[in-house]
C-alpha cells in the first residue's frame, strides 16, 4: 500500500483569454476540480497501484463531494471531518503556468491518525505543504514513527519555493536529515533553493543523507537522480505536443515514479513513468487528465 497524508482540497482554475488587464473584467474559461496535492499523487497513483489518502476535509458538501471523487478514481480514502473544505484559486498563464492562491482550511487540521490506518503502509508519500501548519505537522511526524516501525518508507516532496522559505531551507534541510526518508523529489525552483548543481554545497547534502535518493525534475529538461556514492543518473524527458495547464504536474510525476518504483526497484524505470503520467495532465484543466474543448 502506498500512502499519501495531505490537502484534499476544491480548485478554482481561471484559463483566462489572453494576458490578464489590471482593472477591468476578464474573459475566463473557469473549471472546478478535485485539487491537493496530497490528493492529486493519491488520484494518479491508485490505478497503478493500491493507493491510499489520509487527510481532513470540512464538514460541508464540499468535502463530502471531494470524497466521493477521490473515492471514485480508486483511492482507499481516510478522512477526518472538521471546520471548512479548503479551496485554492488557479490562476493559467498562456505558457501553461500557473500561480496559486491557496486557502488550505479544514486540510490543517489533522490530528492523531488512528495506527491501523498505516499498518499495511508500504511507503508514506508527504508534500512538504503537510509540515506547513498545525497540527498536521505534528500528525506527521508521528506517522513516520508509526509508519518506521512497522518497516516502511518514507518520500517528501519539496512542493513549493513559498513553503520552502516559509520554513526556512536550512531548517528544512535540518528536517529532511532527521526524517531520513528514501526519497525527496523537487522541481528545478525548489532544487536551486536547496543547493542542488552548486558543487560542493550538492555533495555536502548527499554525504549528509546518504540513504537518501534526490528526484531533481527539470521540466522538459532530463530528470537528475542523486545518490550518495552513486554516479549522477539522467533520465531524459519524451516531448509533450500540448502544455495548456501544468497544475498537477508534478504531482503525476511523484504519483508514476514512486509507484513505479515500488513495482520494479529500478530508478530509471521509476523516472521514465513519472514522466509518463505528467505528460498525461499537461493539456487539462487542474490536476487532472480530462481534456476539455477548447475554444
Amino acid at each position: 500500500m502506498l500512502a499519501v497524508v495531505g490537502d484534499l482540497v476544491e480548485d478554482i482554475v481561471v484559463w483566462p483569454d489572453g494576458t490578464l488587464r489590471s482593472g477591468t473584467d476578464n474573459a475566463a474559461e473557469i473549471y472546478k476540480t478535485r485539487g491537493g496535492s496530497a490528493a492529486n499523487v493519491a488520484a494518479f497513483a491508485a490505478d497503478r497501484y493500491p493507493t491510499r489518502f489520509i487527510g481532513c476535509v470540512g464538514t460541508d458538501p464540499t468535502g463530502d463531494h471531494l470524497e466521493r471523487l477521490l473515492q471514485s478514481e480508486g483511492v482507499d480514502v481516510r478522512l477526518q471531518r472538521q471546520g471548512t473544505t479548503g479551496t485554492i484559486v488557479i490562476l493559467i498563464e498562456p505558457d501553461g503556468e500557473r500561480t496559486m492562491l491557496p486557502n488550505r482550511g479544514a486540510a490543517t487540521q489533522l490530528s492523531q491518525v488512528p495506527n491501523a490506518w498505516l499498518a499495511d503502509v508500504e511507503l508514506l508519500h508527504i508534500p512538504a505543504y503537510s509540515f506547513d501548519g498545525a497540527p498536521i505537522r505534528q500528525t506527521v511526524e508521528t506517522m513516520i514513527k508509526t509508519v518506521r516501525r512497522h518497516g516502511g518508507a518514507v518520500s517528501i516532496d519539496a512542493s513549493s519555493t513559498q513553503v520552502l522559505e516559509s520554513f526556512g531551507v536550512a531548517m528544512f534541510l535540518d528536517y529532511v536529515e532527521e526524517i531520513r526518508p528514501e526519497f525527496v523529489i523537487a522541481n528545478d525552483d525548489e532544487a536551486h533553493m536547496l543547493g542542488f548543481g552548486r558543487g560542493r554545497i550538492t555533495k555536502a547534502i548527499l554525504q549528509q543523507l546518504p540513504d537518501t535518493t534526490f528526484v531533481l525534475k527539470a521540466g522538459a529538461k532530463p530528470t537528475r537522480i542523486l545518490r550518495h556514492g552513486h554516479e549522477p543518473l539522467t533520465i531524459p524527458v519524451p516531448p509533450v505536443e500540448l502544455i495548456r495547464d501544468s497544475t498537477g504536474a508534478g504531482d503525476a510525476f511523484a504519483a508514476g515514479f514512486l509507484t513505479s518504483f515500488l513495482k520494479t526497484r529500478n530508478l530509471e524505470v521509476a523516472a521514465a513513468g513519472g514522466h509518463a503520467c505528467a505528460a498525461a495532465v499537461l493539456a487539462s484543466p487542474g490536476a487532472t487528465a480530462s481534456i476539455p474543448t477548447i475554444t
